[in-house]
């Protein structure tokens, strides 16, 4: 009696909060995980808490970061896309190429690289979605097909050479000794964000209230956003507290890491608040009430593979420029971490329900494992098979979490 009366009481503050269920559990097991690692690497100079290993473990992310947003969407439509590290690859390789190659060797037009790698990137995600939407191929086959061509497509461009080094502009993206904006901007944009925060809240309270919506209690209210804004101001102090090299100089905020943000804020607003998105949740939902409902569910899943692409192709970018270097193995198997990512952050793979929060913290926690493994000085095996037990955990938490909840 005790037991049942404890877990309505938990299921009330679930519901007070107003807040998904698999995402504060994210948040418990991350806060978790880091005090945890922060224990075992204590009284060692690159400590799990430390400034320098948090501000490397945001770059770190970063590659993940930006691609496990268009993974939730391609999942949520019942497909799945195994090409997604070949991908990265091909496209950094010919990004590489354009920059240091003659003919293509266009000197500083790193520009002009990037906006083809992207346009590049887009097409072989249309590509293959054309085969899926259009002829009814398994995206698991199409994909894997795409896996193999590209990745070997890679080599075959390159003639299996080491592609670099990349124009210095170009490497800002990756977050080199350059690639930060400071400690100025990082509290700009910390700032910027804060205030997006509590314009949301009162915004969107005030338009439920108006339209006679059940709105949060007034404490659940401050609680949910005192902590979103304390984690902000927490991010910007951590940030700035990692100087450069030999200087008391703050690197601030790195530029992949900003490049992340941004494009998993633009993925997040797109699937909540606009049609793409509805529509994206309704084919997942149920593809034949889609097409009965007039929504183009061809071309939808086309734009949602292209998309992926796309992202896979700015991924490749920053990891290229990141290394200053491209090599036939770039991406190898990242695949993995993307889809591992995203269903570790709550996404169904049945189709029809995934967040992109969530995936995005799915993916801070497999670079919080893999990082914190790494300072422990863990065989790469047994790394594999934590992060193997933590996915298979997670797949089981989200199937008896969408069973309730039916």
């Amino acid at each position: 009696m005790q037991m049942q009366t404890t877990s309505r009481a938990n299921t009330n503050l679930v519901q007070s909060l107003g807040v998904d269920g698999r995402i504060l559990t994210m948040l418990v097991v991350l806060t978790v995980v880091w005090g945890v690692f922060q224990l075992l690497t204590m009284g060692q100079p690159g400590q799990f808490l430390s400034p320098q290993n948090l501000w490397n473990l945001s770059v770190q992310t970063a590659v993940v970061g930006i691609m496990v947003g268009g993974m939730v969407l391609v999942i949520v439509t019942r497909q799945i896309d195994l090409s997604v590290g070949s991908i990265l690859g091909f496209t950094g390789m010919m990004m590489a190429l354009i920059q240091t190659v003659p003919p293509l060797g266009w000197g500083g037009h790193w520009i002009l690289a990037l906006l083809a790698g992207l346009a590049l990137g887009a097409l072989i995600g249309a590509f293959q979605g054309y085969w899926v939407a259009y002829w009814g191929v398994p995206a698991f086959v199409v994909t894997l097909a795409g896996l193999l061509i590209f990745r070997n497509a890679t080599f075959i461009v390159a003639s299996g050479r080491t592609i670099g080094p990349l124009d210095d502009n170009f490497k800002v993206l990756g977050g080199g000794l350059n690639g930060s904006i400071g400690e100025f901007w990082t509290w700009v944009v910390g700032l910027v964000v804060m205030a997006f925060i509590l314009y949301q809240a009162l915004s969107n309270r005030n338009r439920r209230i108006k339209n006679g919506l059940p709105v949060r209690p007034v404490w659940a209210e401050v609680m949910v956003n005192g902590v979103l804004l304390t984690l902000v101001l927490a991010f910007v102090l951590v940030m700035n507290a990692f100087p450069y090299p030999g200087t008391d100089i703050p690197r601030g905020m790195p530029v992949p890491v900003l490049i992340t943000l941004g494009v998993l804020f633009i993925l997040n607003w797109v699937a909540l608040n606009t049609r793409f998105g509805r529509y994206v949740f309704a084919i997942g939902g149920n593809p034949e009430a889609a097409l009965l409902a007039g929504i183009n569910v061809k071309r939808m899943v086309v734009a949602v593979f292209a998309l992926m692409g796309m992202l896979a192709a700015l991924a490749g970018a920053v990891q290229a420029a990141r290394l200053n270097f491209v090599t036939n193995s770039m991406g190898n198997l990242l695949e993995l971490d993307v889809i591992a990512a995203a269903v570790i952050g709550g996404t169904a793979l049945a189709g029809g329900s995934g967040t992109i929060v969530g995936a995005a913290m799915g993916a801070l926690l497999m670079s919080s494992l893999r990082s914190g493994m790494v300072l422990m000085g863990l065989p790469t095996e047994w790394q594999n098979v934590v992060l193997g037990a933590v996915l298979l955990a997670a797949v089981i938490w989200n199937t008896v979490y969408l069973r309730n909840r039916r």
